[in-house]
């Protein structure tokens, strides 16, 4: 398996062993017990699936405060997304940073993105489905959306913002001041 960590190894990027043979493939994209071995130790308790119909479907930058804070493990079943995850972890060397990563159908990539982080991604294709594993159940009341735009994450989407198609939740997202004071 190939794995690339990133954020002192807190997040997680890798690419299942695919098995081939004449009739297609068989791949594990979930073992909790490879994911171990890893320093994942995150327990899942719930799945999710999003399609978006068009590209440029921005969704986020998304996170739950505690005590439901998720963890997230992420993949693209069609098309492609541009994945965006920014540290909120106080403590952290990497605070406030972000990273943006590509999944895709082709590429067969997976994300996980331990407590701590904002989630989001922006579709680069149309008919774009992704299924994500969440540690905690969806609680509306927690839900907090940081707005990509703030300055001073420096978020630099290959799209202009005109050509966005978002929520009006995600478009009147807080900024780094207002989630610092929240």
């Amino acid at each position: 398996m190939e794995v690339d960590y990133h954020f002192n190894n807190s997040v997680l990027m890798f690419k299942p062993e695919k098995y081939l043979d004449e009739r297609g493939f068989f791949a594990e994209t979930y073992n909790l017990k490879e994911l171990k071995k890893l320093g994942v130790q995150t327990t899942f308790v719930q799945d999710n699936y999003s399609f978006s119909r068009s590209k440029n479907v921005f969704r986020g930058l998304h996170f739950q405060n505690a005590p439901h804070a998720q963890a997230k493990l992420i993949r693209v079943l069609s098309g492609s997304i541009l994945d965006i995850v920014v540290d909120l972890r106080k403590e952290s060397g990497t605070y406030l940073s972000h990273r943006m990563f590509t999944l895709s159908k082709r590429n067969f990539k997976q994300i996980y993105i331990p407590l701590g982080f904002a989630h989001g991604f922006l579709t680069l294709s149309s008919n774009t489905e992704i299924l994500y594993k969440t540690s905690d159940y969806y609680y509306p009341d927690l839900e907090k959306t940081l707005s990509w735009e703030d300055e001073s994450l420096n978020i630099k989407l290959p799209v202009k913002k005109t050509d966005l198609i978002i929520s009006e939740k995600d478009r009147n997202a807080m900024s780094i001041d207002q989630l610092i004071e929240d």
